[in-house]
């Protein structure tokens, strides 16, 4: 493990490290925010933080002025990378595909299989590391951003157990039926969409339900929405159940100023499961 950087911050510790990942076969990077510092005697719940398309471990940790109040709430911040990363992983020449655009699956075709296996990577690897080297529990809580919505909605709906609460600003929730989703499942899981049903949040939900607490954001000015973000059909899938909840806020885009806007929300959600 090597520690590329540490500030204080609201009398906490932001850091970044780098460590090498057995399930991505590559060097990785995250974020980590912790309230009391890297010496703090108790353990503490963590929220895990899932960037969107072209993002990196950097864009939360910078953009959304979320560790003021994860600072106030006692918890931690996890924040992933979206895709293994290095000269010998495969990339694309599009944004939408390989090197920042995992999309939070277990990739089974060639040229990605060997690397392109972010579901096993933030659901079990990451968590074991961050736990095994820092003061940070096993409660969590789990959140993201347009495909890293995604990849919150379907680790949640698949490992409801590991999670106490999810949450999303302006997720694609059906990848099968948008275009961003159709080319990166057909890219990293082939042709049969038996598989990628198995990393779509609309058809999890609706094959087994969600048992956890949900809040969803999502702007009404945000470009993507008709086309790709689909937010309907996952209000459809969660009609009957009580605890989930799918908010759109007037004339908010896609943008990091709308996370910004209402991460305090979402984190304060988040700890009333992580603290009950």
């Amino acid at each position: 493990m090597k520690v590329i950087s540490n500030q204080r911050l609201f009398d906490g510790e932001q850091i970044r490290i780098e460590h090498p990942s057995e399930t991505l076969q590559c060097i990785m990077r995250f974020s980590l925010y912790l309230p009391r510092g890297m010496s703090a005697p108790a353990k503490v719940p963590a929220v895990y933080w899932l960037s969107g398309l072209t993002c990196t471990d950097e864009n939360f940790s910078t953009k959304a002025g979320a560790q003021r109040i994860a600072a106030e709430l006692g918890i931690a911040l996890v924040i992933a990378d979206t895709s293994p990363r290095g000269a010998a992983v495969p990339d694309a020449d599009s944004y939408d595909m390989g090197q920042g655009a995992g999309f939070y699956v277990n990739a089974t075709q060639a040229p990605w299989k060997a690397h392109f296996r972010m579901y096993d990577y933030i659901t079990q690897e990451l968590p074991h590391f961050v736990q095994a080297h820092f003061p940070v529990s096993d409660k969590k809580a789990i959140s993201g951003h347009s495909m890293g919505g995604h990849g919150a909605l379907i680790m949640a709906a698949k490992r409801p157990s590991h999670y106490c609460s999810v949450s999303a600003f302006a997720p694609i929730v059906n990848p099968m039926a948008c275009s961003w989703g159709q080319k990166a499942l057909t890219g990293y899981l082939g042709d049969d969409r038996s598989e990628w049903a198995q990393f779509d949040s609309v058809e999890l939900i609706r094959e087994h339900g969600l048992s956890l607490p949900l809040l969803v954001d999502q702007g009404t000015a945000d470009e993507f929405l008709a086309e790709q973000l689909l937010t309907e059909n996952l209000a459809e899938v969660i009609r009957d159940q009580a605890n989930a909840l799918i908010r759109y806020q007037e004339g908010y885009d896609h943008s990091y100023y709308f996370i910004a806007s209402f991460i305090e929300e979402h984190l304060r959600f988040h700890a009333k499961h992580l603290l009950a």
